[in-house]
């Protein structure tokens, strides 16, 4: 994590490769990264630049129709008066007719803007800065850093001074930032559809983002390169720290706006400066690496040996049915042995007498009428249990 580093190097724009100090890491870099609360504060931020648009409040109402009622074999929807055109006779008003009015016209009092939290637009801004910080998100998001000494990236105060736009060129260079502002230059299309007529024809890709804490000159000469912003370290916004809503966008920080961030959002301990009773969100686990901490010696040395099952035999307790399963029956009522071995020498005894009765009487009448003797008799004795 970018945290791990306590000081970031502060590169010369004048010279390439060449650190000037170091900067202790502020710890807004250290705040958990949200991606699902970048993307939610976006989305309502976003909606608050959108223009109110309604259709006519008299489109599809613009003639003289008038229902022609009943009994001529037709609907009653309205129709168009008149004659000797094929307008006349038809079908108007109605969302379902040609050149009628659509359903629920769309009105201009619509919920236009989206309110959100200040503390969840702040807790989105900080996630966005500490996923700046991290090269994979950065390049995960599409920018050129492979040239890019460190991220974060700070460069010398003397880049707030410049004053023309080939001495920012310079520096881009210098700090190797300039492969990201050309694929910018090179992504420069025509717009696929209707905006190509409402003044914004052309798409183009973002690229680095430069904060500054000075005005001195700097909002002048890079404001047209390619894909560069510019924005102050005081007023930094998500709509350019994640454009789209997709965090690790490519700031280039100048020494002064990198050094005011631990009085913009606090240090962490102590609340900001700038926001009244900021303090900035923690994570809840210092290490949120949950297979380390399992698997570390501190752990395994007091949880208990994990139970492994012999190969080819399942652990999983299987519920058996009393009625069906003689053990698990006896285990719930052990006079179950009893009444069964009871009845067994009932049987046993009935069929005996049977057979003797049967051995008695030769013929098929005589043993049906026997039979049926011994069962009513043995009925009456209570000798049959069903």
């Amino acid at each position: 994590m970018a945290e791990a580093r306590p000081l970031v190097s502060v590169y010369n724009p004048d010279a390439k490769d060449t650190v000037l100090s170091e900067l202790p890491l502020p710890a807004v870099f250290s705040c958990p990264i949200r991606p699902d609360l970048v993307n939610y504060v976006h989305t309502n931020m976003a909606k608050n630049h959108r223009q109110p648009y309604a259709v006519s409040a008299m489109a599809g109402h613009q003639t003289s129709a008038e229902s022609w009622g009943t009994g001529r074999a037709v609907s009653r929807i309205p129709r168009v008066q008149g004659g000797g055109t094929q307008r006349s006779g038809q079908a108007a008003f109605g969302n379902m007719c040609r050149g009628g009015r659509m359903f629920a016209p769309t009105r201009v009092w619509r919920k236009w803007n989206r309110k959100t939290n200040v503390n969840q637009r702040r807790y989105a801004v900080a996630s966005a800065l500490a996923a700046s910080a991290l090269p994979a998100l950065v390049m995960a998001r599409g920018h050129k850093i492979d040239q890019v000494p460190e991220m974060p990236l700070v460069v010398g105060n003397a880049m707030e001074s410049a004053k023309q736009t080939k001495a920012v060129v310079k520096i881009l260079e210098n700090v190797g930032a300039t492969e990201d502002v050309e694929k910018c230059k090179a992504s420069k299309k025509l717009r696929a559809g209707k905006g190509k007529m409402r003044n914004r024809r052309y798409t183009m890709r973002r690229g680095p983002l430069i904060v500054y804490s000075e005005k001195d000159g700097i909002e002048y000469a890079a404001r047209n390169l390619p894909g560069v912003e510019l924005v102050s370290v005081e007023r930094m916004n998500l709509l350019q720290l994640a454009p789209g809503g997709h965090m690790g966008r490519f700031i280039i920080w100048t020494e002064g706006a990198f050094a005011m961030l631990d009085k913009v959002y606090g240090d962490g301990v102590n609340k900001s400066e700038m926001k009244k009773g900021y303090v900035l969100p923690k994570s809840q686990m210092q290490n949120a690496d949950l297979a380390r901490i399992i698997n570390s010696d501190e752990v395994q040395s007091v949880v208990n040996p994990a139970k492994f099952a012999a190969k080819g035999v399942s652990t999983k307790k299987i519920k058996k049915n009393p009625l069906k399963n003689v053990e698990t029956m006896e285990s719930l009522n052990p006079y179950v042995r009893i009444m069964r071995k009871a009845e067994q020498e009932q049987q046993a005894a009935r069929k005996a007498k049977k057979a003797a009765i049967l051995k008695e009487k030769r013929g098929n009448k005589e043993r049906k009428a026997a039979s049926q003797a011994f069962y009513e008799q043995a009925n009456k004795d209570g000798d049959l249990m069903f």
